[in-house]
């Protein structure tokens, strides 16, 4: 059976470069960076490279590149710890309403300890509007938050025009690009932002090796206690191999996005262009046009979507339902309320996200097995039944916003 690989949101296939990088210092070069011997002096020296490495691929300076865990420790660092280090000029903070669950739940954490924050809402394709972001900033406001694009709808925000509101109000201005860094072009100074979180799993790096730019002159508190690495920022033995990994896939990132980004362009296109043709009422999610090369999500109407994962996963293609921090909850996703789906309908939607590793005779594979399995479950819904019976959509449940569903399709047209 064929199987095709359609989840790198949730995580990456690693390069054999980077793997090969990595291996030296999971044998003989194991010696703690912070030690003072020569085997921790290797260490030292293959992290402060791996560190020059991810800064250039976001054009940072070196000594502004934090290594951590994963993407959600970085945005718990950025959220909480600049929060706390400038509580003196204010306790509100501004975030969109459709931020990653790490920044999310980090500003509930601080509603708890006395702060405020305001959450902006979004347009139907997961836009914020600069008014609304001029408005929601008080004499009071110390930290905004807006992710650099959207993982589950691939949506890309002008964080350029939005980081420069921030910065003439005095505002401290942190970007979630996990989703955009290593797949699109980043740059730290020319966004204009203060704080910037990345994660090596999504380009092809190890798991458990990530980022936090962090601009010289900020200031953040640590949120885990300990031992003096990372500068004092950020606690912990270093993950040597897993760093040198991330370092490894930041200089492949770099010299190989221009042709990445052309094949998954292609490859993105084919899927959001083709397989509504197969299929009838199925809704793009997300911005046409300003949206990650990668990412094609859809709702597919009177089915659910746990069902065609299952259907899907025996054909050997490999998908998601939203975010791989809720995919089991079985609610709808937070970012589809957020642009208004009608919750009917997005609870039969599917997340595809390729990566460098896709091709065109996988999107063929796609394109034949899917339609199939669409017209097999409706088949056995009852919805749909009703619905082929009276033409009535409402049968999907009340208030459902058809009109806002075709949108997608004559905005494309």
């Amino acid at each position: 059976m064929k199987q095709v690989y359609l989840d790198n949101h949730s995580g990456t296939r690693t390069d054999e470069r980077v793997l090969n990088e990595m291996l030296p210092y999971l044998k003989g070069s194991y010696g703690n960076a912070q030690s003072m011997h020569s085997l921790g002096n290797l260490s030292k020296e293959a992290m402060e490279q791996a560190r020059h490495s991810v800064a250039g691929l976001i054009n940072a300076n070196d000594e502004e590149v934090y290594f951590t865990s994963g993407g959600s420790e970085s945005n718990n660092l950025a959220v909480k710890g600049a929060a706390e280090a400038y509580a003196s000029k204010g306790k509100h903070i501004v975030v969109s309403s459709i931020e990653h669950f790490s920044v999310l739940n980090s500003a509930k954490r601080l509603e708890q300890a006395g702060f405020q924050v305001t959450a902006l809402p979004v347009d139907k394709y997961g836009v914020v509007a600069a008014d609304d972001l001029k408005q929601a900033i008080r004499p009071d406001t110390i930290l905004v938050s807006i992710q650099q694009a959207n993982p589950e709808i691939g949506t890309i925000q002008p964080i350029e025009e939005l980081a420069l509101i921030a910065k003439a109000k005095g505002v401290l201005f942190h970007t979630d690009a996990v989703a955009s860094v290593g797949t699109i072009p980043v740059d730290v100074k020319k966004l204009g932002i203060d704080l910037l979180t990345l994660a090596g799993s999504q380009f092809h790096g190890p798991k458990g090796a990530a980022g936090l730019y962090i601009k010289k002159g900020v200031r953040v508190i640590p949120q885990i206690d300990g031992g003096i690495q990372e500068n004092g920022r950020r606690a912990g033995t270093e993950n040597i191999p897993a760093i040198i990994g991330l370092g490894k896939a930041s200089e492949i990132a770099k010299s190989e996005m221009p042709e990445n980004n052309q094949k998954l362009t292609a490859l993105r296109n084919r899927l959001i262009s083709e397989l509504p043709k197969k299929m009838e009422y199925v809704y793009l999610n997300g911005h046409p046009q300003d949206r990650l090369p990668n990412n094609i999500n859809f709702s597919v109407e009177f089915i659910e979507g746990e069902a065609m994962l299952l259907f899907l996963d025996s054909a050997g293609i490999y998908i998601s339902s939203g975010s791989s921090c809720a995919s089991k909850a079985l609610k709808m996703s937070h970012v589809l309320a957020a642009i208004k789906v009608d919750t009917a309908v997005a609870q039969g939607s599917v997340l595809m996200t390729l990566s460098k590793y896709n091709n065109n005779d996988e999107i063929d594979y796609i394109l034949a097995e899917f339609p199939p399995i669409i017209t097999k479950l409706r088949n056995m819904s009852p919805l749909y039944a009703h619905f082929k019976k009276t033409g009535n959509r409402q049968a999907a449940g009340p208030g459902t916003d058809y009109a806002h569903a075709h949108d997608h399709e004559e905005e494309e047209e």
